[in-house]
């Protein structure tokens, strides 16, 4: 982290103080008196040789006569701002033309002195603007610097929050990876649903960040059996009705397990709604139709398909043209028709089936 620098004492030969008056004894005398005080000064007889100068000197101290041949300070204050917005401005006026010195000050002056002027009294007003301006210079700088700093942080929390995402995904695919491993029929069904899915996604015309989430919760679609009994979960041959029972539940309780992370929200809508039927006769909550989140229908398109083309023990393995057409019977009942749709382009632009 940049430690910011403390204000400096004030340094009268690091910027130039400015006289601009139309009287060439008053610019004398003041830059001889200010010289004297180990100011560098420089002068000018008009608005426009004052601007001249601003441009080819480091000022930061502008005595100004309120009245100059070419206009007066009113005009030149924003001006002269324009070009220094550091710029200290001191006005010089009359005790006849003080309010109207006052109102400059409100378009950017700093102060005003009226003539004739205390030289002593002038001093101390010039190290006082030069020391607000240093004080302004430093303020600017430490809000640069506290504005980068932050900046920097929220990048860092920004990734670390994205690793801590990342870890978290990755922690739970471990666990339907080892969920998976016990049966060698299951072995990588969530990786291919997962694939399938974000291209039947793409196809569907999901944007980009829809489709790495239904690429997520279809890696993690049935983490949810992890609640389930393995004996039910690992039978093999026919379910009875309450173990089928048991088993529907997995959807509902991998959207509980995903709950607590809030960055896979649309993810545990598509986990709890992979089961949910076209037609309205799923499971868990007996959605229909377009009131089934678009991803829980793509999604479990593609799990029917990867059941249909994985070697099973108990059915024939179907080639990926025929997975497509034995679905197109389910089209309208179990199946969104678009869903099936994009997944026959999908397949038929060469999408291997599973193994």
């Amino acid at each position: 982290m940049t430690t910011p620098l403390p204000l400096r004492d004030l340094d009268r030969s690091a910027v130039a103080v400015l006289v601009a008056d139309g009287e060439e004894a008053v610019r004398v005398a003041l830059q001889r008196y200010l010289t004297d005080l180990k100011f560098e000064v420089i002068t000018a007889a008009s608005g426009g040789d004052a601007l001249d100068l601003l441009g080819q000197h480091r000022v930061g101290c502008a005595l100004l006569n309120l009245r100059l041949p070419d206009g007066p300070a009113a005009e030149l204050v924003p001006r002269l701002l324009e070009r220094e917005p550091s710029l200290a401005i001191l006005l010089l006026t009359s005790p006849e033309d003080a309010a109207a010195a006052a109102m400059v000050v409100t378009r950017g002056a700093l102060d005003y002195l009226v003539k004739p002027v205390d030289l002593p009294a002038l001093c101390q007003a010039v190290q006082h603007a030069l020391r607000r301006r240093d004080a302004l210079i430093e303020s600017e700088r430490i809000n640069a610097w506290l504005k980068e700093e932050v900046t920097r942080r929220t990048e860092e929390l920004h990734r670390e929050r994205e690793n801590l995402q990342r870890l978290s995904v990755a922690m739970l695919e471990a666990l339907v990876n080892a969920l998976e491993a016990k049966d060698p029929h299951l072995r990588g069904h969530s990786g291919r649903v997962a694939d399938l899915a974000a291209r039947v996604a793409v196809e569907y015309g999901l944007d980009a960040s829809q489709v790495e989430m239904v690429r997520t919760a279809g890696r993690l679609h049935d983490i949810g059996k992890i609640g389930i009994r393995e004996q039910v979960l690992n039978k093999q041959g026919p379910l009875t009705s309450e173990e089928y029972d048991h088993i529907k539940q997995h959807p509902a309780m991998g959207a509980q397990i995903l709950a607590p992370l809030t960055h896979l929200r649309d993810a545990l809508a598509f986990v709890r709604s992979h089961h949910e039927r076209w037609d309205g006769t799923g499971y868990p909550d007996r959605l229909a139709g377009e009131a089934i989140p678009v991803g829980g229908r793509i999604i479990g398109a593609a799990e029917i398909f990867d059941a249909l083309t994985t070697s099973r023990p108990y059915q024939d393995t179907m080639s990926a043209e025929q997975a497509v057409g034995r679905m197109r019977d389910l089209v309208g009942t179990v199946v969104d028709p678009r869903v099936h749709e994009a997944l026959a382009r999908v397949i038929g632009a060469g999408v291997p089936a599973a193994s």
